[in-house]
């Protein structure tokens, strides 16, 4: 299982955490940071930055299918993540007529600011691309490589909103596994197998109160006690 986790120097902490929460249910996972600066470096990023960008992996997300050499499903998700499920199961929902899978949210948040005062943008198919299990080998994916990545005349929108795609093949993933903390509810769908801090995590110390603020700083601990 390949796992690429969305990663931002703000939230090293954040990714380690991600990171340990995987492993720790799924050892046989395997995890690679999208680090921006490597990317770069290996010739295979070149975008320019964009200001209206929340983190550095807005973009290098869409890399998955090219970096996983067009083969197979793999996994990306956005550092900001806890998970409480081995990923077996969700891979698991993988089905091979589909391009992409994901949870497709409803999500129109109140507040304007995230994170560290970042700007909260609205837009159709919003936090669609914070989890999605790609199949790498589709052939609608075959676009999906660094030529496309860094052509500036395709927008966020573009690439967020699976605009290379049919909608009919995107596939739909059990909520739970990108459940929105603040926004989706136990009473309504019983426990969330993914956690996604996704307006802010306790790392942050206007979040240290959010909800599920405990479940991340016990596996912070946890996660310290085996360095």
């Amino acid at each position: 299982m390949k796992v690429y986790v969305g990663y931002d120097a703000r939230e090293d902490v954040a990714y380690q955490v991600c990171k340990h929460s995987i492993i720790s249910r799924s050892p046989g996972a395997e995890i690679e940071p999208l680090k921006l600066q490597s990317l770069q470096d290996r010739r295979i990023y070149n975008r320019p930055i964009d200001q209206r960008a929340s983190t550095e992996f807005t973009f290098t997300r869409f890399l998955v299918p090219f970096l996983n050499g067009y083969k197979g499903w793999a996994l990306f998700c956005d550092c900001d993540i806890l998970f409480l499920r081995d990923i077996n199961d969700l891979f698991a929902q993988a089905d091979d007529k589909y391009a992409v899978m994901c949870v497709k949210h409803d999500y129109n948040p109140e507040s304007s600011i995230k994170m560290d005062n970042q700007v909260q943008t609205n837009y159709p198919r919003k936090n669609w691309s914070s989890v999605v299990l790609w199949n790498c080998g589709h052939p609608s994916n075959m676009v999906m490589g660094p030529d496309i990545i860094n052509n500036i005349m395709l927008s966020g929108a573009y690439f967020h909103q699976f605009k290379w795609l049919q909608t009919r093949e995107i596939g739909e993933i059990d909520t739970r596994w990108n459940w929105l903390a603040g926004w989706y509810k136990e009473s309504d769908l019983g426990k969330p197998y993914a956690i996604h801090y996704t307006e802010g995590g306790p790392w942050f110390e206007n979040y240290r109160k959010c909800e599920y603020a405990r479940e991340w700083v016990n596996e912070y601990f946890e996660m310290m006690v085996h360095v």
